[in-house]
C-alpha cells in the first residue's frame, strides 16, 4: 500500500481534518492544493471540500465509509444541504447526540462500526443504518474514543498500544483481521487522529517515525 506523511494547518494530527472512503476523502475548503494532491495520490480518492459549523475539523466531526457520511449535530442546515447537493450517492445522516466528536468516537469500514459505548441504542441504530454496517459498542485500550485511538480500513486494523491481549483477540474475531498495536506521531496513542487511511494507502502526521509507519502499514496491508 502507498504511504506518506504530512501536516495540515501546521498539525501532525491530520485525521482531525479529514475522513475518507474508498472513493472520496472529505477535507476542509482551506486545505492547500499540494496536500490535497498528496492525499488523492496516496488514497486513490477524490477530495471533496465540505464545511462543518465553520471549522476545518472535518475528521473530528464526521465519519464516512462507502455507504454513508455521519455528521455531528453541530453542523448547520446549510452545511448539510451543501453536502447533500453534491449528490455523491451516499447516505447523509446527522447524529443527534451530546457526543459531538463523531470522528473521535466512531471507527468504521464498509462492514462494521465500533463506537463509543455511551451512544444510546437509538443513536447506535442510526449510525448502523447510515453506514450500512453492523455496530459494536466497545472501549479499546481504556479509551471510549475508539475513532481517535485506532485505525480501521477494509484491509486491516491498527489498535493503540494500550489495547490488551483480550481486546485484541475480541477485535480480531469481530473484524476478521490480525490487528497490530502501534503508536503514531512519535509515541502518541491517538493513531486515528494522526492518520487518514483506506484500502489503497495511509497518510500520517510528519512526526510519525519510520518504525511506527511500518507498524501501521503492517496492520493495514
Amino acid at each position: 500500500m502507498d504511504a506518506a506523511k504530512c501536516q495540515i494547518d501546521g498539525s501532525d494530527y491530520i485525521g482531525a481534518f479529514a475522513t475518507t472512503t474508498e472513493k472520496y476523502t472529505f477535507v476542509p475548503h482551506a486545505l492547500p492544493e499540494k496536500v490535497k494532491a498528496l492525499i488523492e495520490k496516496i488514497l486513490k480518492t477524490k477530495c471533496i471540500s465540505i464545511s462543518v459549523a465553520g471549522t476545518d475539523l472535518i475528521g473530528l466531526f464526521c465519519r464516512a465509509n462507502s455507504n454513508g457520511l455521519i455528521i455531528s449535530n453541530i453542523a448547520s442546515d446549510e452545511d448539510i444541504k451543501r453536502i447533500k447537493d453534491l449528490d455523491l450517492g451516499m447516505n447523509i445522516a446527522v447524529i443527534k447526540s451530546s457526543i459531538n466528536a463523531i470522528g473521535n468516537t466512531v471507527l468504521a469500514n464498509d462492514r462494521i462500526a465500533i463506537i463509543d459505548p455511551e451512544y444510546s441504542i437509538e443513536q447506535t441504530a442510526q449510525i448502523g443504518d447510515a453506514l450500512g454496517v453492523e455496530v459494536v459498542r466497545l472501549e479499546i485500550g481504556g479509551f471510549k474514543t475508539v475513532g481517535a485511538t485506532n485505525i480501521l480500513t477494509n484491509k486491516g486494523l491498527a489498535i493503540n498500544n494500550h489495547g490488551t491481549e483480550r481486546e485484541k483477540a475480541e477485535l480480531d474475531k469481530i473484524t476478521g483481521f490480525d490487528s497490530v498495536r502501534t503508536t503514531a506521531n512519535t509515541g502518541s496513542l491517538s493513531i486515528g487522529l494522526a492518520s487518514v487511511a483506506n484500502s489503497a494507502g495511509v497518510v500520517t502526521g510528519d512526526e510519525t517515525t519510520g518504525f511506527e509507519l511500518n507498524r501501521i502499514i503492517q496492520a493495514l496491508d
